[in-house]
């Protein structure tokens, strides 16, 4: 009896699996003999990387129209998208904001067309633990008989940065491998989210006449570091630091980097007192 009963169970396990199978190839022939209104995946792992100060932030992705015939579709088409809340973390209205507008991918322009969507800030204290992703997905298409929504989910990922301000003048104190000392004054820009760039680098104060003066370095919420780059872009020598650097409550920067040959290398310990106004 148990004999017959295994076999039961094994036939209709069989059976059960060859139907999954048979579903899998129905789906993959639906979508293989359809066009898809898909997300354009150049970039398969996007993100965007925004200041957390309470403003609200464009972020944008392209959805495109591609399969076996897509190029034969004249009409307009009408796409509708929504989120995986299962596979998201990011939440709506805390983290983002859709538009409940339909997005139109126009025959006139290849059937290509950006999404817009929003991403929020208010009320974000960071640093965040880990970066939250909304999954998008295409929920509808209509349009055209031959188009269907693809059902491939385009996770995004939303960083958040922490407020920076450091731009500014600053009186520097510098120490060469504990032995030098040199003062003098830098002025610090901001070139980009949390990325600075001082007026001088190294002992050579007054630039280089060359290049492009000073070295970069970022600030990750109030963590200083300064990647590996070459002397103000334009000779061999390695600028790197050494240890993390630190932003004092009042602003006074610490940072430590060490600038290297083949010949000889020397390390740079500098403090940026921050002036009030100047």
């Amino acid at each position: 009896m148990k004999r017959i009963t295994y076999i039961l169970l094994l036939v209709i396990g069989v059976t059960f699996l060859n139907s999954c199978k048979e579903d899998e190839r129905d789906v993959d022939q639906i979508e293989g003999s359809k066009n898809l209104a898909a997300f354009d995946d150049v970039n398969s792992s996007p993100s965007f990387t925004r200041v957390a100060n309470g403003s609200e932030y464009t972020a944008t992705v392209y959805v495109k129209l591609t399969g076996p015939t897509a190029s034969d579709v004249k009409s307009d088409i009408s796409v509708t998208i929504g989120v995986d809340t299962e596979e998201s973390t990011a939440i709506e209205g805390t983290h983002f904001r859709l538009s409940s507008e339909p997005l139109t991918l126009a025959a006139n322009n290849n059937h290509l067309a950006k999404y817009e969507f929003t991403m929020l800030t208010a009320g974000i204290e960071t640093p965040l633990p880990e970066s939250p992703v909304v999954a998008l997905k295409i929920t509808q298409a209509s349009g055209d008989g031959s188009v269907i929504a693809s059902g491939k989910l385009y996770p995004v990922t939303l960083n958040y940065a922490c407020p920076s301000y450091l731009e500014g003048w600053y009186a520097c104190t510098m120490v060469r491998d504990g032995v030098d000392t040199y003062e003098y004054d830098d002025y610090i820009t901001e070139t980009g989210v949390g990325t600075y760039r001082t007026t001088e680098v190294g002992h050579w104060i007054g630039g280089l006449g060359v290049g492009t003066p000073g070295y970069t370095f970022q600030d990750v919420c109030g963590v200083l570091c300064v990647p590996q780059q070459y002397l103000v872009d334009y000779y061999s020598n390695i600028v790197q630091g050494t240890e993390l650097g630190t932003v004092d409550e009042d602003g006074t920067l610490h940072i430590t980097y060490s600038i290297s040959s083949d010949s000889w290398s020397s390390v740079y310990e500098n403090t940026y007192v921050p002036y009030p106004e100047k």
